[in-house]
């Protein structure tokens, strides 16, 4: 991975993506990005990742990068000037917003899925700010950034591990990051907003537990028909909430009617 200042970074031209992280704790990204799809990605040239320290855009010489909040407060905020003179420097004042992606990960932002995901991988670049202790100055979101996201509904440090959620699900995406192309279409959130379905392997008996029949018959379109019908139960039992906005065909409201008559009934006294 890339440090700023690095003399042996891939050139932007030679990459399909260049996405730069800011953040205090560059050490942090020392290894989540060396392994598995994002490490092909890289050396096979689709990606670039530059990660920077944060503290040198600041504006002392004591590198300081935060200060107390305004109206008083526990904690410290992020000051405004380090970050916008960092993004500043690496794509200017008056950047393409529909090239450029410049995303503060906050817990005040929209939480991230799949469907932005597959939006944030058609750009060209994204550039990842880390929030940590109170917060950021809230200019950064309203005159610097294009996104404010959030990976959930809990509290985490900073932004750091955020920014190592959204790199990854992003960059597995990118034409020929993954072995097969097919691969990413059926996943869970990717075939029409629902989980996945059920998956097994070998020894077809463990401990007296079965594989599915239908999985060994070799029968394909009834394997087709067992995924789909598991897909919709799995989501029906997880994730109800996915099903409000699931692309869904006759067959699968058909299934759906069919799975919650199965489904036992809750008692009032419960």
């Amino acid at each position: 991975m890339s440090r700023r200042g690095d003399p042996h970074r891939v050139s932007r031209s030679a990459t399909d993506m260049r996405i730069d992280i800011l953040t205090i704790f560059p050490e942090m990204f020392r290894g989540p990005f060396d392994y598995g799809i994002v490490r092909r990605a890289r050396e096979r040239g689709l990606v670039e990742i530059v990660v920077h320290d944060l503290r040198t855009f600041a504006m002392d010489k004591h590198r300081t990068v935060d200060d107390r909040p305004f109206g008083g407060g526990e904690g410290m905020v992020f000051k405004p000037e380090p970050i916008f003179r960092a993004v500043e420097s690496l794509v200017g004042e008056q950047f393409d917003r529909e090239r450029v992606a410049v995303i503060l990960l906050t817990p005040q932002g929209r939480v991230f899925t799949q469907a932005m995901a597959e939006q944030l991988a058609a750009r060209e670049r994204l550039i990842l700010i880390c929030g940590r202790y109170e917060g950021v100055d809230e200019r950064v979101a309203e005159h610097l950034a294009t996104h404010e996201l959030s990976i959930g509904d809990y509290v985490l440090t900073g932004g750091e591990i955020p920014a190592m959620v959204i790199v990854e699900a992003i960059v597995r995406l990118l034409p020929g990051a993954l072995h097969r192309a097919e691969s990413a279409r059926r996943e869970s959130f990717a075939e029409g907003g629902i989980l996945d379905y059920p998956q097994y392997t070998r020894p077809a008996d463990f401990r007296g537990l079965r594989v599915p029949e239908v999985l060994l018959s070799g029968h394909h379109a009834e394997i087709a028909r067992w995924r789909r019908r598991m897909a919709l139960a799995k989501t029906l039992r997880n994730r109800p909430d996915l099903l409000e906005k699931a692309v869904l065909s006759e067959e699968d409201r058909r299934l759906l009617e069919d799975l919650q008559g199965a489904l036992p009934k809750t008692s009032e006294s419960r």
